[in-house]
């Protein structure tokens, strides 16, 4: 019977070990720079390795307000014209996916 609880014990260990590593594993990641030329190139991608494509981007204003919208190219790149003014930049892979950059960090 201790035997039994023992194995019991270590399957269920592993498997939440399993568990937090595949969450772990997943983190999305944005970089942005400015171009020097009015643009702003935004790099995603995920800490396993895989592609940002396709993943939503938004620039918004100070007041949350969406001022372009668009996606992540075949590159995992979003290049978007600089806003005047206070603006940030939200990579939106879904509900504990998101990555925010603001624009005063940005920089050449």
């Amino acid at each position: 019977m201790q035997k039994k609880n023992l194995i019991t014990g270590l399957l269920v260990l592993g498997f939440c070990l399993l568990i937090t590593t595949v969450a772990i594993a997943h983190t999305p990641l944005c970089s942005c720079y400015d171009n020097g030329d009015g643009t702003i190139t935004c790099e995603g991608g995920f800490s396993d390795g895989s592609s940002a494509q396709g993943v939503e981007m938004k620039v918004m204003d100070k007041a949350g307000k969406i001022i372009i919208k668009g996606r992540m190219n075949e590159d995992s790149e979003f290049i978007f014209d600089k806003p005047t003014g206070s603006y940030k930049v939200l990579l939106d892979a879904g509900p504990g996916h998101m990555v925010e950059v603001d624009g005063v960090d940005i920089v050449e």
